[in-house]
């Protein structure tokens, strides 16, 4: 289900040349340029300075999803000190022989019994932008971890 922005308050920009090996120029960010790699598997090197489109969005959902735990917690009056959230986004073969992805998302909430932070990380993956926008396209696990 496609879901409309009605009103928009930013709007990131980006322009890529040369795909996998080239380059991404972001406006209004610093830095403003970064090197693209391709990963190992897909003809990268371990050791390529760069970064990879698999990176990017790992890091970007990993923030996202972070903020969207934080205000959940704060909604709900839990604390959130020590907490993070870790993406791991894996590029792989599909059956059709294209490529495709899945996700991780691994959410620490220290000091929050288990039971909360598992809810607070479905409200949170129901919230967060990134979750939508790949809801129902990719794979995506999410495991919570409280105090037991």
């Amino acid at each position: 289900m496609t879901v409309p922005v009605e009103q928009p308050v930013y709007v990131a920009e980006a322009t890529a040349d040369y795909g996998r090996e080239g380059g991404v120029r972001i406006v209004d960010a610093e830095p403003s340029a970064l090197s693209l790699v391709k990963p190992p598997g897909m003809g990268g090197r371990a050791g390529d300075v760069g970064i990879n489109p698999e990176q990017l969005f790992a890091a970007g959902w990993a923030a996202c999803f972070h903020g969207a735990l934080l205000f959940q917690a704060r909604q709900a009056g839990v604390p959130t000190e020590g907490s993070s959230v870790s993406a791991r986004v894996t590029i792989g073969r599909v059956a059709d022989g294209g490529y495709g992805l899945a996700a991780a998302l691994d959410v620490r909430l220290p000091g929050v019994p288990q039971a909360r932070a598992e809810e607070l990380a479905a409200s949170a993956h129901a919230a967060c932008p990134y979750s939508r926008a790949t809801r129902g396209n990719i794979e995506v696990t999410v495991t919570a971890h409280g105090d037991a």
